[in-house]
């Protein structure tokens, strides 16, 4: 056991808090888990990617599991005190736990080949928003997700612990433009077809779900603009049966996967 870390100010202490910002992520290449849950995924799926494992002493349930893991992966624990861990996390309660791992290099071609339903998010902001659109399409079986044009970095520790261990268990590629995923995901095979208020009603295209498909979300706030929509190709609605005005972005993402993952699958 590696002796306890318990300087809140020291020089790795620091280090490690600096990832919570995205120009030391990109620098160093390394990102935050946080939490049991996902720190449990990153060793389970991800192994490689863990660089150290920082805890605290305790007799938590997760203590046995992730020390487990982690030796089986052959990833270091190293053991803070419950001050350290806290000036290392980007929450302000952090649950006893944290990884640092390095950010998986996973280019956006390598990402579609072979993939059969995919979730894009184009200019999402909110980290809430983005780590549930993940959750939703690994839960759909769907074989990738991208962040394209400048949406949310997907290592930001927000998302990662919003995913709930999703963002370890399928490729995740970045793109700088809509138009660099749309033609890559046609070059893969694959459809694309925009979330959209304005589109088809999703009623009379339910049977036309069965290809391949890459769904494309927009921002939060302002959805995709003509242009945009132009680029992609085809656009789709879910209706809306009751009074509410529409749904938010996370909620349609996760019907729209659902859906087409069942016309896959039928």
């Amino acid at each position: 056991m590696t002796e306890l870390i318990e300087n809140p100010k020291a020089p790795r202490v620091k280090r490690v808090a600096s990832l919570a910002r995205k120009k030391d992520r990109l620098e160093a290449g390394q990102f935050l888990v946080e939490g049991p849950q996902s720190v449990r995924e990153l060793l389970t799926y991800r192994p490689g990617l863990a660089e150290v494992v920082y805890a605290t002493t305790g007799t938590e349930a997760w203590q046995q599991e992730i020390n487990r893991l982690a030796s089986d992966a052959g990833v270091r624990i190293d053991r803070v005190t419950p001050q350290v861990l806290a000036a290392m996390a980007e929450t302000v309660q952090p649950q006893g736990v944290l990884a640092v791992a390095h950010i998986p290099q996973i280019g956006l071609d390598e990402a579609l080949a072979g993939a059969k339903l995919v979730a894009v998010m184009h200019e999402v902001r909110d980290p809430g928003n983005a780590g549930t659109v993940l959750r939703a399409a690994d839960a759909a079986g769907a074989d990738a997700v991208v962040f394209a044009g400048e949406s949310i970095d997907p290592w930001h520790p927000k998302v990662v612990r919003s995913t709930t261990g999703s963002i370890f268990h399928l490729p995740v590629a970045t793109a700088a433009s809509l138009t660099e995923v749309v033609e890559a995901a046609r070059a893969a095979g694959l459809e694309t077809i925009a979330a959209d208020v304005r589109g088809d009603s999703l009623e009379q295209a339910r049977g036309e779900l069965t290809g391949k498909i890459a769904w494309v979300f927009g921002n939060e706030a302002r959805g995709l603009d003509e242009a945009e929509r132009e680029i992609i190709g085809r656009s789709l609605k879910l209706p809306i049966y009751g009074a509410a005005e529409s749904l938010n972005l996370a909620t349609a993402a996760s019907v729209l996967l659902y859906e087409t993952a069942f016309a896959q699958r039928a």
